[in-house]
């Protein structure tokens, strides 16, 4: 087996393999979002908070899975047939993913304070207004300051004369303080409890080997994939054959 058809092989194999993971995460974001009622039970019982915010996650799923599908079809099918176009189509989306990647995380990296006041223009008046009266979005925010011991997106202040405190006589959510009393005001700024953004920011840091493994680990692969199929595409510009 030549070199050519070897690198050929491996491109089918690597895609078809993105194909089967796209496949797969589109069906099952598909059934948590059409019958999520038995998606569930395979998890037992769950808080009813994260059980709606699992619910939720099959929408990202579904366009992750036709993304895959898509990267996967093109690159599998472009190295079979020694299509130049699908092979550049592939080549270009993988590119504009690792480029969107790398700016994604030098904004979080540089202009974290930036995407917290943009966070905070959008996200503090929902909580103003609706925590407490709109169902889904208590549900929602009940569960994210439980599982991360956090409140609001900023802190306590994010709830100052919000329709939560005051129909609550004054009382914050129980998130926002730290002790068995009631959550009023004076306990809150007590508390020091963190705003939610600062601390999903102080969990990636905690968790920086692990991110920085996964995030080179991705960035190897597409890397890879670009290579290869610009390899590939270069190879049959020259009007030769892989085969």
């Amino acid at each position: 087996m030549s070199c050519f058809t070897c690198i050929k092989v491996l491109m089918i194999l690597f895609n078809l393999a993105i194909f089967l993971a796209g496949g797969t995460l589109l069906g099952v974001g598909i059934w948590v979002s059409v019958d999520s009622g038995s998606f569930l039970k395979v998890f037992g019982v769950l808080p009813h908070g994260v059980a709606s915010q699992l619910v939720n996650v099959g929408y990202f799923l579904i366009a992750i899975g036709l993304l895959l599908l898509i990267l996967g079809f093109l690159g599998c099918c472009g190295a079979q047939k020694e299509s130049k176009c699908l092979l550049l189509t592939f080549f270009s989306i993988v590119l504009i993913i690792f480029i969107a990647e790398i700016a994604g995380a030098v904004v979080v990296l540089v202009y974290s304070p930036v995407i917290e006041s943009i966070l905070s223009s959008v996200l503090v008046p929902v909580l103003q207004k609706d925590f407490g009266r709109d169902e889904q979005v208590t549900r929602i925010w009940n569960a994210t300051m439980t599982e991360l011991n956090c409140c609001g997106v900023n802190g306590y202040g994010d709830f100052n004369n919000s329709a939560f405190v005051s129909s609550n006589n004054g009382h914050y959510p129980r998130p926002c303080c730290d002790s068995g009393a009631a959550c009023t005001q004076q306990t809150a700024d007590a508390s020091h409890v963190k705003g939610c953004f600062r601390q999903i920011l102080d969990l990636i840091k905690s968790k920086a080997a692990i991110v920085g493994g996964v995030a080179a680990g991705i960035c190897a692969l597409e890397l890879a994939a670009m290579i290869v199929s610009m390899y590939l595409y270069c190879r049959l510009d020259k009007g030769g054959s892989i085969h």
